[in-house]
């Protein structure tokens, strides 16, 4: 990788925990900072902002949780979310403020390895996406524009998406009119029990839908065909 190895902060008050995260991420060409508090990730986000944020939800001096919030909003960068806590609503909530993905402890350094990767790499083809030919695509009275992940509708206001929820958007927008199963638009990448990974696509959309659509509970853009996944139904236009 070279000078452009991705740069990864590995926020967690475990001392064993960083140090195995930086050795195994390390060991895959990333540039890892490890960071014990939400406060001195805070500081290193401004100095520098990373690729990738790993984020523990048991932080000492916040809740990880407030922590995820306030990072998706910036666009820069990914989320994965690692926690001790197994509980499925602890997950979703991860996901409803916005992460990447979620990693639970216990966990096998090479799963995570794999679920950084992903992340990674959907950025990367969002980014190199923004080609002349698909920068922007038009439905109803939005714009989205894949460079930045952004959406302006008619009226001036604007929408922020993470990485996730754009790969998603992405693929509703480019098969319109078709219904796309939950492995088609996670885009049949190796995931957790299936409970999860369907919560993961749902929440997604839930909060796509509460960006878009004037009506979030009856949706008119984002269908759901029960059974068989989603389905996006009004006409694209890509510039």
């Amino acid at each position: 990788m070279g000078g452009n190895k991705k740069r990864i902060y590995v926020i967690d008050d475990e001392p064993d925990i960083r140090a195995l995260l930086r050795q195994v991420l390390e060991g895959y060409g990333y540039r890892v900072t490890p960071l014990a508090t939400g406060a001195l990730a805070r500081q290193a986000i401004r100095r520098e902002p990373p690729d990738l944020c790993i984020v523990d939800l048991g932080l000492p001096d916040m809740d990880g949780l407030t922590l995820v919030r306030e990072l998706w909003e910036d666009v820069r960068f990914g989320v994965v979310i690692l926690t001790g806590r197994g509980g499925v609503s602890d997950r979703v909530l991860g996901l409803e403020l916005g992460a990447d993905d979620y990693i639970v402890k216990p966990f096998e350094p090479r799963e995570l390895v794999a679920r950084v990767n992903s992340v990674i790499r959907r950025r990367e083809q969002l980014a190199a996406s923004g080609g002349p030919a698909t920068t922007r695509a038009a439905f109803g009275e939005w714009v989205f524009e894949s460079g930045d992940l952004s959406l302006t509708h008619a009226d001036g206001r604007q929408e922020t998406l993470t990485a996730a929820e754009a790969v998603l958007l992405t693929a509703l927008l480019k098969t319109p009119k078709r219904v796309l199963s939950r492995e088609q638009l996670q885009g049949a990448e190796p995931e957790k029990d299936d409970f999860a990974f369907d919560r993961a696509i749902d929440v997604r959309i839930s909060r796509i839908r509460k960006k878009i659509e004037a009506d979030p509970k009856s949706p008119r853009l984002i269908k759901t065909v029960y059974g068989a996944g989603y389905l996006f139904a009004a006409d694209v236009r890509w510039e």
